[in-house]
């Protein structure tokens, strides 16, 4: 069971909104250097909604090859389609991925039973541990907590990216679900208040940027060390709340831009951010001390 910051990594692009590796890999060594406990790619931050298949499938050989083991890699590999689900999972697999992330399917708007068919289907069919990710502010479609209670059950469903904001929620649900069913807050600004009540640990937006002040978050509250998780809490709040006044990633990749770590690409219908925010992200980083 991976315990910890989980960083939602970005897919750098140069202006012309091509993908840029080099830029990718030096992420991956930073995250390793400032432990983090494993990297998901390809989610919404990596920008999955306009990549291509090809440059998917890509996105996750090169991190896992540039990690080399040093580092689990989680695959973003759901969709709207099971068919397309199962053939991005079984890349996954093949590229040697830790595990992948699968979102709630989104647009159709599936029943709960036709959620529960769909992630059961491609658990059956690509032996690959899945992680189960509900964002029902993208996807419309939300799981129910009985719906995750029943995929839990299924054989290679070993977690949840919880992104619903709902702490009571939440914590009703780690309450009634197995020991080694992992739950990660999908929110920066509700990690702490899950991982009291049994989470697992954080898959961040806020580690893009602060990934050792994210790691020592996690490992502390983890550890029981609620004085100090709540100090770093407080430092990393203002990243927390402002990489969201415009639609992830479209602040964090602004601010990796200014932090000189990417380039500033990012493709449409995504634009990069309005410059009347841009103070707002700056102060952001100066108030978590990410830059001076």
């Amino acid at each position: 069971m991976i315990r910890g910051s989980i960083v939602a990594i970005v897919s750098p692009m140069h202006e012309d909104g091509s993908l840029d590796f080099d830029s990718y890999r030096k992420l991956v060594d930073w995250h390793v250097e400032q432990g983090t406990a494993a990297i998901a790619v390809v989610g919404t931050t990596g920008e999955s909604p306009t990549v291509d298949m090809q440059e998917h499938a890509t996105l996750i050989r090169v991190a896992v090859e540039h990690a080399a083991g040093r580092v689990p890699i989680i695959a973003g590999a759901g969709g709207n389609s099971t068919r397309e689900a199962i053939e991005l999972s079984e890349y996954a697999r093949k590229a040697g991925a830790h595990a992948s992330l699968q979102v709630v399917p989104y647009y159709n708007k599936p029943t709960q039973e036709g959620l529960y068919r769909h992630f059961r289907t491609v658990a059956e069919t690509v032996d690959l541990p899945m992680i189960l990710y509900n964002v029902p502010g993208r996807t419309v479609a939300d799981m129910r907590n009985e719906t995750v209670l029943r995929l839990a059950e299924v054989p290679g469903i070993v977690g949840l990216k919880d992104a619903t904001g709902d702490i009571p929620r939440g914590s009703d649900l780690i309450a009634r679900l197995p020991a080694d069913f992992a739950v990660y807050s999908g929110n920066d600004d509700s990690a702490l208040a899950l991982m009291a009540m049994g989470a697992q640990g954080v898959i961040s937006v806020t580690a893009n940027l602060a990934p050792g002040p994210m790691a020592r978050l996690c490992r502390c509250a983890l550890e029981g060390n609620w004085p100090e998780a709540l100090a770093l809490n407080r430092r990393l709040l203002p990243l927390h709340l402002d990489l969201f006044v415009e639609a992830n990633p479209i602040p964090v990749k602004w601010a990796l831009a200014e932090m000189g770590r990417i380039p500033p690409g990012i493709r449409l219908p995504l634009t990069p951010l309005s410059p009347e925010r841009h103070a707002i992200v700056r102060a952001a980083l100066e108030r978590s001390g990410v830059i001076t």
